[in-house]
């Protein structure tokens, strides 16, 4: 499974330079299109100067952000958007092990919830 930063056409320049940077996802490509994807971006993360470890620097391009959507292909496989430096800023550092906690516990929730409610219904 790979998982790459993904923006929509609507949101590039003729030049394939991303518009609005905080409009990108996470997305999983299978055969051409989107499989699954993620909200947006969180630019602390993404496009933090202070934090370059993680920053967005190009993203697959993709017809829109809905499941099974097609990604752009050239002959060489996909076709990349760039994220103009310009839209890196300082937002400070990031403690990124804790954002990955809080995200691992807000995924167990949504789990739960999701097996609350199924076995809801099945009563």
């Amino acid at each position: 499974m790979l998982i790459r930063h993904c923006v929509e056409e609507s949101n590039i320049d003729e030049n394939l330079v991303i518009i609005d940077p905080t409009k990108v996802r996470h997305v999983i490509i299978s055969s051409g299109r989107i499989e699954s994807m993620s909200g947006l971006i969180d630019p602390a993360s993404h496009l933090n100067l202070d934090y370059p470890d993680h920053n967005i620097t190009t993203c697959v391009i993709a017809e829109r952000f809905e499941i099974n959507a097609k990604v752009k292909l050239g002959d060489n496989g996909l076709v990349f958007a760039r994220l103009g430096r310009s839209s890196l800023r300082h937002y400070g550092k990031v403690d990124y092990t804790q954002r990955l906690f809080d995200m691992i516990e807000a995924v167990k929730k949504t789990k739960d919830s999701r097996n609350v409610n199924e076995k809801k219904r099945a009563l």
